[in-house]
């Protein structure tokens, strides 16, 4: 009696690899906008965030003070009160700098997203 070995060969076909690869094309096409979006909303939350603490730093000192409404605080006259030990102004999320104007103005940001009247809902004046 003779028994025959049948070879099987391992492996995946090209079909099932195309739907791999169609696949993680498809959920690579849904993740990154999100990614991109979540990204660029964490940014401009952290901006609205610093503009707030920029504010309260400069209301304290200029209370701190006596100063008048038109008065301007430097960035070294509010690191004392921006609550980091030893720091300095906290650094702009997307590369922007920001404006610290004078104590009746709200201070903006260089990025024009935050820069406009997107951070007076949060500011609390």
């Amino acid at each position: 009696m003779k028994t025959f070995k049948i070879k099987r060969r391992s492996g995946f076909t090209l079909v099932e690899i195309m739907i791999v690869v169609a696949i993680i094309g498809l959920l690579a096409a849904i993740g990154i906008p999100n990614f991109v979006r979540a990204r660029q909303t964490s940014q401009t939350n952290a901006c609205i965030n610093n503009l707030r603490v920029i504010d309260q730093g400069k209301q304290q000192w200029g209370l701190e003070y006596g100063q008048i409404a038109t008065a301007t605080p430097a960035s070294s006259d509010l690191v004392p009160y921006l609550g980091r030990a030893g720091s300095d102004m906290p650094a702009e999320p997307m590369g922007g700098s920001y404006n610290i104007n004078p104590l009746n103005v709200a201070p903006t940001c260089s990025i024009a997203l935050v820069s406009s009247n997107l951070h007076a809902a949060f500011l609390p004046f």
